[in-house]
């Protein structure tokens, strides 16, 4: 049975959780934030909204699907991390600590919900996306961008889609606890 719900979900708001089917064989949860400044200009509300979107707003849809997940034979949950975890990137660090504690989550729930439940998360670097619209606004930005990345391009939005196909799907039936990077190679190559 595939149902998916387009129901209105504000990961932001504590209240707000979209109506849930009474089983769950796979959960994707992908709100993200981009909040890149120096640290000495982010402050605690940016902090706390990162948190608030993108560890807090997890916690609370995945308490709430865990029942309708436990009745599915093999339930996938997918979550979002960043590069920016593993690189440590300038500018990032309200990101970096809020996707962190995804990260952290993803491990632990893996642990805690197998061998029921599959726990993965997708750790992408700079994706061509709505989100990321205002880094990729003219043709210089895009081609700096793509250039700090070893396979010297940007991520696509079918390149991220298909993974999370692939980790819903009963093809990765072996695999849980996993951060998967697509990231152009940013976070494990140097060339020189």
């Amino acid at each position: 049975m595939q149902v998916t719900s387009r129901d209105e979900f504000d990961a932001s708001n504590p209240s707000s959780l979209p109506p849930l089917p009474e089983q769950i064989d796979g959960l994707l949860y992908c709100p993200g934030t981009i909040t890149l400044k120096p640290f000495q200009q982010l402050t605690e509300e940016d902090f706390l909204r990162d948190f608030q979107i993108n560890l807090l707003g997890a916690t609370r849809l995945l308490k709430a699907a865990l029942p309708a997940l436990k009745k599915s034979p093999s339930a996938s949950v997918v979550l979002f991390s960043s590069v920016a975890v593993k690189c440590g990137l300038p500018y990032h660090a309200s990101i970096a600590a809020a996707k962190g504690a995804i990260e952290g989550l993803t491990r632990s729930l893996a642990a805690e919900w197998a061998p029921q439940i599959r726990v993965n998360a997708i750790a992408p670097s700079l994706t061509d996306t709505r989100l990321a619209s205002s880094l990729l606004s003219d043709e210089k930005r895009r081609e700096a961008a793509a250039a700090r990345h070893p396979l010297k391009s940007i991520g696509q939005p079918n390149d991220i889609a298909e993974l999370v196909s692939f980790l819903l799907s009963e093809s990765s039936r072996f695999m849980t606890g996993q951060i998967l990077r697509p990231d152009g190679g940013l976070s494990g190559l140097r060339l020189f």
